[in-house]
């Protein structure tokens, strides 16, 4: 029988699972690039500000996207706790994407808004003076560190040239924004503006 030539042959074998895998990945993938709800952003959504953005990249730097997620699923017990679910269409212009399913500490998707930046400040500085049981580190060095946004409007335009519509006024100022400004206002920035359109 054919099939014994298949069990019998580890190389065989191994090319034809590596086939049956991609077929399956394909079936489910490539249907969503099509979808509207995934390819076009909600309304009202708008390219992080440069600030805003350089607050990401350091977010990201420090690894808030390991114990904090930014996807908030369709049930009951995550809408009540942080709000409404999260949508693709809010994440169009995200590059990487900072979904995430590890919860060391509270999802962060509706966060914006929700805290004065003085507690943002007081929290980043050491969260136990406003949580007092959190386990999350401290990042005192965001106070100290200053941003020069040399390459902040380089930045945009890689954004840019993957869809994020980014205008030539806003990369020509990107660096006037950014010099001179803390690491804790990049964040404290990036932070106060998650999740406003879907609250």
């Amino acid at each position: 029988m054919n099939h014994d030539k298949v069990e019998k042959n580890i190389g065989l074998m191994i090319v034809l699972i590596i086939i049956a895998i991609s077929f399956g990945a394909l079936v489910e993938l490539v249907p969503l690039m099509f979808q509207k709800q995934t390819n076009e952003p909600i309304e009202g959504l708008k390219p992080l500000p440069a600030l805003s953005l350089e607050g990401r990249d350091i977010y990201i730097r420090e690894g808030c996207n390991v114990c904090h997620s930014q996807m908030i699923r369709p049930f009951r017990s995550e809408t009540e706790r942080y709000g409404h679910y999260s949508v693709a269409g809010e994440h169009v212009y995200e590059h990487p994407f900072l979904w995430g399913s590890k919860r060391t500490g509270p999802d962060l998707a509706r966060v914006g808004g929700r805290y004065s930046d003085d507690w943002h400040r007081a929290h980043l500085y050491n969260p136990r003076h406003v949580v007092p049981e959190s386990n999350m580190p401290a990042f005192p060095w965001l106070f100290s560190n200053k941003l020069n946004g040399e390459k902040t409007g380089a930045k945009m335009r890689a954004l840019r040239a993957v869809g994020v519509p980014y205008t030539d006024e806003d990369i020509a100022n990107a660096k006037a924004e950014v010099e001179g400004k803390y690491e804790i206002d990049a964040m404290v920035a990036y932070l106060q503006q998650l999740g406003l359109l879907l609250q």
